[in-house]
């Protein structure tokens, strides 16, 4: 059954690489981004994206070749073309050129509007399992996730249970900023003094990548984070080790974390303030600097208050 999924998910994958390259759009590769999702979401936003894209087509394709087609007809060599001068109306043509812009914006409107519903961030993943909860706090030039359930928290590094919906509360501690992981689907802002929610689900263990996706200053191409998807017993037996095995994320911890760093590893800490995330979020902790001008100085501050993983 395994192996029945594994092909019929590689053959999924070649559609999806072969459609979007017939469409010319230049894609080298289909493998970790967004054509390759590994769970719902993404399958649900891969889906809206080839969808459009072969409804755009309709309009593209009939342009295209039309174009060949007039420049071969009404060439200066061809005197069997018919030559209008006085021609200035066609009911046909008009009704032709009116109704494909129509159908087009019809048919990926009604896409948008289903897509927009069925993977509104806010809304939970249908599971038998509860969600895993984990709050996010986007810093200059890092992220840090704390898990509330299992009272650890990490930087720059996330890890999940596979097969388990994630709930997602995402806030910025410093200027707006964008969460995403490419391979599970849908970036949302996080942005400071507000709380974003984003519902994922990694299908299958693997290691993802996620990234900054909005442009926050100097630091911000390797603004990155590192995304573990892990069986459910390997994923407990990882936080159990997490947690009481290194520094405790308080207000004091947390303040020297909003001062801005590069280039970041990731590290955990073995305790976290519950209340934390919260006086984040409310900024009852006042809001990090932000992007400041890069000095010597800065340029080689690491963080040192998490443990290193």
């Amino acid at each position: 059954m395994d192996g029945l999924q594994a092909g019929r998910g590689a053959q999924a994958r070649a559609r999806r690489c072969s459609i979007l390259g017939f469409a010319g759009m230049g894609l080298a590769s289909c493998s970790g981004g967004v054509l390759d999702p590994l769970g719902p979401v993404g399958e649900g936003d891969a889906k809206i994206l080839i969808d459009a894209t072969v409804i755009m087509l309709a309009i593209v394709i009939p342009t295209i070749l039309l174009a060949f087609w007039m420049a071969w007809r009404y060439r200066a060599s061809n005197p069997r073309a018919e030559y209008l001068p006085y021609w200035s109306y066609s009911g046909r043509i008009e009704a032709v050129v009116w109704s494909i812009p129509i159908l087009t914006i019809m048919f990926i409107g009604g896409l948008i509007w289903t897509g927009s519903t069925k993977l509104d961030p806010f809304r939970p993943l249908p599971s038998e399992k509860p969600p895993l909860e984990v709050q996010v706090v986007s810093l200059d030039w890092k992220w840090l996730f704390i898990y509330p359930q299992q009272g650890i928290a990490t930087i720059n590094q996330l890890v999940v249970p596979a097969g388990t919906p994630v709930r997602f509360s995402i806030t910025s501690a410093s200027v707006f900023n964008v969460f995403f992981v490419p391979r599970l689907g849908s970036m949302i802002y996080a942005m400071p003094g507000m709380v974003s929610q984003l519902h994922l689900q990694a299908d299958q263990p693997a290691r993802l990548w996620g990234i900054s996706a909005h442009f926050s200053g100097d630091g911000f191409s390797d603004m990155q984070f590192e995304v573990r998807s892990l069986p459910e017993a390997d994923f407990t037996a990882w936080a159990a080790g997490v947690r009481g095995a290194g520094p405790v994320l308080d207000q004091s911890a947390y303040a020297s974390l909003t001062h801005q760093t590069q280039r970041v590893p990731p590290s955990t800490f073995g305790a976290v303030d519950p209340h934390l995330f919260h006086a984040v979020a409310s900024q009852a902790i006042p809001p990090g600097p932000g992007p400041q001008p890069e000095t010597p100085e800065h340029a080689g501050r690491e963080v040192s208050a998490g443990g290193k993983d």
